[in-house]
C-alpha cells in the first residue's frame, strides 16, 4: 500500500461532494473539581499539643517553687522554651499571610474577637472569684493569658514587612533588646511581651521544612538528652539566685531592678538558650500520628480555657493544702494539669466553645466581589 497516499490531494469528484458534518455531541455539564483537602502535619500537631501541656504544667508548678527547688528548676527550664516553641510554630504557619481580605477576616474572627471575648470573660471571673468587684474591663491591658492573642495579632499583621526586609531576625532581635531597656513602654497591649517575644515569631517565618528535618535526625535526638540534662542542672543551681520574671518578658531590665545594659545581655542570652532548647524539644517530638495528634488542632482552646482553673486555684487557695507540697502532691498536680489541658483540647470542647474561638461572622464583612464572580462563573458552566 502506498503510505504517501494519505498526503495526496483528493480527487475532483470527491472535492465536489462536501462531507456531512458529524452530529453535535450532547452538552455535558462541567463539574468543577473540588480542591484537595490539605492534610495536617502530624509533627506540628504533636508539637503544639506537647507544648501546651508544658504550658499548663508550668502554671501548675508556679505556687510550688517556694517549697521545692526541683519544681523551681523544672519551672525555669520549661519556661525557657515552651512559649518560644509555640511562637516559632505560629510564625512558621504565618508565612503565607499576605493581608488579603480572606486572611484579614480570619485574623479578626480567629484572634481579635476571641481576645475581646476572653478579656471580658476573665475580667468578670476575676471580679467574682478574686473578690474584686471593681476590677475594670480594659481591652488595652491584657489580663493573664490573653496577651498572646494581642501579640499574635500584631506579629501576623507585620508578616509582610518581615518578608521584604533583608535581615529580619537581627532586626527583630534589635527591637527586643531596645524594648528590654525601655521602661517607658508601659503596659498597654502588653507591648513588652509583644516586642521581646517577637524574634521567635520572626524565626518561625524564616524557617523552612528542611530545618525541621535537621533537628529530627537521630543524631539530634541523642544530643538533645545531655543538653536537657545540662539545662536542668543549671536551672537547679540558678533557681534560688535568679529572678524568674526574666522569662516572662513583660518587664524592662530597670523594672526588674537591674541595670539597663543587663536587658540587652539577658535578651540575647535567653534567646540563644531558648533556641537551643526549642531545637531539643522538636528533636523529640514524634512525627507519626498518635492518640493525641488530633488535639493539636485545639491547643488555643486549651490555652485560654485552662486559665480559669489556673487562676481559680489561687483565688480559692487550693495550694494551701499541705500534701500538695510533698513529692506525691507535686506529681499529682503535674498529672492533673496534663489531664485538664488534654480534655480542654478535645473536639467536644472545641464544638462547645467554637462560638467564642471561631465565630461565623460573615454578616460583619463585605462580600468579596472576585469570589462572587468566580462562583457565578462556575454556576453558569455547571
Amino acid at each position: 500500500m502506498d503510505q504517501g497516499g494519505a498526503l495526496r490531494a483528493p480527487l475532483p469528484a470527491a472535492r465536489s461532494a462536501p462531507a456531512a458534518a458529524p452530529p453535535a455531541a450532547p452538552s455535558v455539564p462541567t463539574v468543577a473539581p473540588k480542591p484537595p483537602v490539605k492534610q495536617r502535619d502530624s509533627f506540628f500537631d504533636n508539637a503544639k499539643y506537647l507544648a501546651i501541656v508544658l504550658v499548663a504544667m508550668g502554671h501548675a508548678w508556679e505556687p510550688l517553687r517556694g517549697d521545692s527547688r526541683a519544681a523551681a528548676a523544672l519551672y525555669i527550664t520549661v519556661y525557657t522554651f515552651h512559649m518560644p516553641a509555640f511562637i516559632v510554630i505560629s510564625g512558621y504557619f504565618s508565612r503565607s499571610f499576605d493581608a488579603s481580605p480572606g486572611r484579614l477576616k480570619r485574623l479578626v474572627t480567629g484572634i481579635a474577637v476571641p481576645y475581646v471575648i476572653f478579656e471580658v470573660a476573665y475580667t468578670f471571673f476575676k471580679r467574682w472569684a478574686g473578690d474584686d468587684p471593681t476590677y475594670p474591663i480594659s481591652l488595652l491591658d491584657p489580663w493573664y493569658l490573653t496577651w498572646f492573642l494581642v501579640a499574635l495579632f500584631v506579629w501576623r499583621l507585620t508578616t509582610p514587612l518581615w518578608k521584604v526586609v533583608r535581615w529580619p531576625l537581627p532586626l527583630a532581635l534589635a527591637i527586643a533588646v531596645l524594648a528590654s531597656v525601655s521602661p517607658d513602654i508601659g503596659d498597654d497591649l502588653d507591648l513588652q511581651r509583644v516586642l521581646q517575644f517577637l524574634p521567635f515569631f520572626v524565626l518561625g517565618l524564616c524557617l523552612k521544612p528542611e530545618h525541621f528535618q535537621i533537628v529530627r535526625r537521630r543524631e539530634a535526638r541523642i544530643l538533645a538528652l545531655p543538653v536537657f540534662a545540662a539545662a536542668l542542672l543549671f536551672a537547679y543551681w540558678a533557681a534560688p539566685r535568679m529572678n524568674a520574671a526574666w522569662f516572662y518578658r513583660r518587664d524592662s531590665a530597670q523594672e526588674l531592678a537591674a541595670p539597663g545594659w543587663a536587658g540587652g545581655v539577658m535578651t540575647l542570652a535567653m534567646f540563644g538558650c531558648s533556641v537551643v532548647l526549642v531545637a531539643c524539644f522538636f528533636a523529640w517530638v514524634p512525627g507519626r500520628r498518635l492518640w493525641f495528634t488530633a488535639l493539636g488542632a485545639g491547643t488555643l482552646y486549651g490555652y485560654l480555657l485552662h486559665g480559669f482553673v489556673a487562676k481559680g486555684s489561687r483565688f480559692w487557695d487550693w495550694y494551701e493544702l499541705d500534701w500538695l507540697h510533698t513529692p506525691l502532691g507535686e506529681i499529682t498536680v503535674t498529672m492533673g494539669a496534663a489531664a485538664l489541658i488534654t480534655v480542654l483540647c478535645t473536639p467536644p470542647v472545641q464544638r462547645l466553645f467554637k462560638f467564642a474561638m471561631e465565630p461565623d461572622m460573615e454578616w460583619a464583612f463585605k462580600k468579596d466581589a472576585k469570589a462572587l464572580a468566580r462562583r457565578r462563573g462556575a454556576h453558569r458552566r455547571g
